[in-house]
């Protein structure tokens, strides 16, 4: 059975850190592509960071560039989103997606989301 279950999330003031994690099981962890999307109330979900099966290429949204930062641990088949300098704009449940297209087959999962809100 696939499992991706986030934690981490929390209400944090501005400026601010949090660190989301993401714990995966039922699949092979390592061949997935994994990322980090959030959705904000009234707003389409939105791609926060993707990271590359072993790690050595990252991508983030424009609008987190610099402030958030994905990894990856294969051998705890765990994904990571560490977010400093947090603004009221990064209120939104966010959501972990493992992604893989094998012999024409796309598997995509994701996880059910944790909470992140930044407020005074």
């Amino acid at each position: 059975q696939v499992q991706l279950v986030e934690s981490g999330g929390g209400l944090v003031q501005p400026g601010g850190s949090l660190r989301l994690s993401c714990a995966a099981s039922g699949f092979t962890f390592s061949r997935y592509a994994m990322s980090w999307y959030r959705q904000a109330v009234g707003k389409e979900r939105e791609l926060v960071a993707a990271i590359t099966i072993a790690g050595g290429s990252t991508k983030y949204a424009d609008s987190v560039k610099g402030r958030f930062t994905i990894s990856r641990d294969n051998a705890k088949n765990a994904v990571y989103l560490q977010m400093n300098s947090l603004k009221a704009e990064d209120t939104a449940v966010y959501f972990c997606n493992a992604r893989r297209v094998a012999d024409l087959t796309h598997y995509n999962y994701w996880g059910q989301g944790t909470q992140v809100t930044v407020s005074s």
